[in-house]
């Protein structure tokens, strides 16, 4: 899908602004996831002309799934069906020191974090049980690969502004987005005094609802979707017995925030650092854990100058899978540039991800060889 991004040169002399709903916006100010077939048994002392009486084969074992629950399609655990069987939200998420803790993030079933320019990485959390949560954020502007992997979870994009490099993209109909910079944005967001702009933009669950209304947009699935990843039942965890040790994980390439991830075996989950100390949640107090790490290798170049960065989402590469103190390299890929990405092991298989959160690292391939397992 190389040519979906060099329709940007294009769409770009067309874009004035951006839609939010319908509405356009200008540009935000920049920043420098078996049953084995039992066969008939043959008979000890077969005969030419006996014939082995079929068996049948058991039906496969299903757990059972609490009343009025389903499997969460991000992290694979039993959620209500009303919310696990709805669009999610897929929140930009500011990462700059000084709007710094951040607000609600701990609630989402699945992070991204990419670089963006100036060295600094932003975040996109998606959130399917969003409702009572009176305050995400800091909200901040859109790049255009976030809008690639929002749209592999069907979810409504959430942003704050965005480059001018995203604007052909955000007004295209498929992408169903809620800006800030709207004509509806300030019925939606609210900006708080503890911060200073552009770091204290924020929405509540009430707000995305508010502006899933504004903009008509439809919360249900499209026919057919059953997420993107494969989850392990409980009782049969994904160990990656034949990987190698990650008790620390340290993604290449993330200078600014100095970021890693520890492994605690007690908790099973790895808990994440940067800015040289625990990355929390400010509603709670709690630091940020996730059970699966996705280290994705991406290629790119500069836009331009000024630093903006042009990651390739449909293009191929490797990475890593980290769960359980264990890693093993992948490839991935994706059909379209609008589908979910594929990981796979070394043997061409699709990776299964134990049940629970997931941190997806894009990290730019020329710094792979900086990234620390160990």
């Amino acid at each position: 899908m190389r040519g979906f991004r060099k329709l940007t040169a294009a769409l770009l002399l067309a874009a004035l602004a951006v839609s939010g709903c319908s509405s356009k916006e200008k540009e935000e100010t920049a920043e420098a996831t078996p049953t084995p077939e039992i066969q008939a048994e043959e008979t000890a002392t077969p005969t030419p002309t006996s014939t082995p009486e079929p068996t049948e084969e058991p039906e496969p074992l299903v757990p059972d799934v609490p009343e009025g629950m389903v499997t969460s399609y991000l992290t694979g655990e039993y959620v209500p069906e009303e919310i696990g069987r709805r669009r999610p939200a897929a929140i930009m998420i500011n990462n700059i020191e000084a709007s710094l803790p951040q607000w609600g993030i701990s609630h989402a079933g699945i992070i991204y974090e990419a670089p963006v320019e100036g060295g600094i990485t932003r975040m996109m959390a998606i959130f399917e049980d969003y409702d009572s949560l009176e305050r995400i954020g800091s909200v901040r502007s859109c790049r255009d690969y976030f809008i690639n992997y929002a749209m592999g979870y069907e979810a409504i994009y959430v942003h704050y502004g965005q480059s001018v490099y995203a604007e052909p993209y955000l007004a295209m109909d498929e992408v169903n987005n809620l800006s800030g910079l709207s004509g509806y944005g300030d019925q939606i967001f609210y900006r708080t005094t503890d911060r200073k702009p552009p770091h204290n933009a924020y929405i509540s669950g009430a707000g995305i609802q508010e502006g899933i209304g504004i903009c008509g947009y439809s919360q249900e699935y499209s026919e057919g979707y059953q997420g993107n990843f494969r989850f392990a039942s409980s009782d049969a965890p994904v160990l990656l017995e034949n990987g190698s040790t990650a008790l620390r994980v340290e993604p290449g390439g993330y200078n600014y925030n100095n970021a890693y991830f520890l492994y605690d075996p007690d908790t099973g989950l790895y808990y994440r650092y940067q800015f040289d100390g625990p990355q929390i949640d400010e509603e709670d107090g709690s630091q940020l854990a996730v059970k699966n790490i996705i280290i994705q290798y991406s290629s790119w170049e500069n836009y331009d100058s000024n630093g903006y960065l042009n990651i390739h989402p449909d293009q191929p590469g490797t990475g890593k899978y980290i769960t359980n103190g264990r890693a093993i390299d992948i490839t991935w890929s994706r059909d379209s540039a609008w589908e979910a990405d594929h990981y796979y092991d070394s043997e061409g298989n699709e990776i299964t991800l134990n049940p629970g959160k997931t941190w997806i690292l894009i990290v730019l391939d020329s710094y792979a060889d900086q990234t620390v397992i160990e």
